[in-house]
């Protein structure tokens, strides 16, 4: 029988590849830096990435100055101190605000202005002056959002309770079934899931084409029938 009636007889075909697959398993098996790199590295990665990569604003620390203490601001104060997402601290004036900008002790301030109970009476507009350190884009967005939601929501029920409001006859209530403590981990984690696996497969491959060269056993797999 010829070499190459060999190679075409039934059955040949599967017999190599499960013979290639039983050499590649019997190395991978016995060497160690294979295991780690197939098994340890992507739990390492995703509990790095798990704990690491976190785009919550909780607790922020920003500063609050109140040119003109009122009632209208203490009131007003009270709800960023109440609020989960900030930790607000108390500056007398601006330049102490900045300092503690510069220094890295605040994310940034917000200044209460000395006519904050006149401008609330007339609307709010231009009533709070948000300043925030640009050096990280993201959490400066976030507050953005967060003190814009904190003094829109602030002034709809300070209406209410002043009568000034009408209640709405429809009321919209926005509910999150998925993660609804809306924590970026969870939005982030699965899809890393599968960038863990697609760079551990990439990685995995050239380990195993880089140690056929070293040993120089690719020449003998060219060799072989197997296509």
């Amino acid at each position: 029988m010829s070499p190459t009636e060999i190679t075409r007889s039934p059955g040949g075909k599967g017999r190599r590849i499960a013979a290639l697959v039983k050499k590649e398993f019997l190395q991978i098996v016995r060497d160690p830096s294979s295991i780690a790199l197939a098994f340890v590295m992507p739990v390492v990665l995703l509990v790095l990435f798990g704990y690491g990569v976190n785009l919550d604003a909780r607790h922020v620390r920003i500063g609050v100055v109140i040119e003109r203490p009122t009632s209208v601001a203490n009131d007003f104060f009270s709800v960023l101190v109440n609020s989960h997402y900030f930790a607000p601290r108390l500056h007398l004036d601006r330049p102490a605000a900045e300092d503690a900008v510069r220094e890295g002790r605040t994310k940034g301030y917000v200044v209460l202005r000395e006519d904050f109970a006149a401008r609330v009476e007339g609307g709010g507009n231009g009533a709070v002056q948000v300043i925030l350190n640009g050096t990280d884009s993201n959490t400066a967005n976030l507050l953005t959002g967060y003190l814009n939601g904190a003094w829109q929501t602030w002034l709809v029920q300070r209406g209410y309770r002043l009568g000034t409001v009408a209640a709405p006859l429809i009321g919209i209530e926005q509910r999150v079934w998925f993660n609804p403590e809306v924590r970026s981990r969870n939005f982030i984690v699965p899809g890393l899931v599968a960038l863990v696996m697609m760079l551990i497969g990439a990685f995995l491959t050239a380990l195993v084409i880089a140690r056929e060269w070293e040993r120089g056993t690719m020449e003998a797999m060219m060799a072989t029938p197997m296509h």
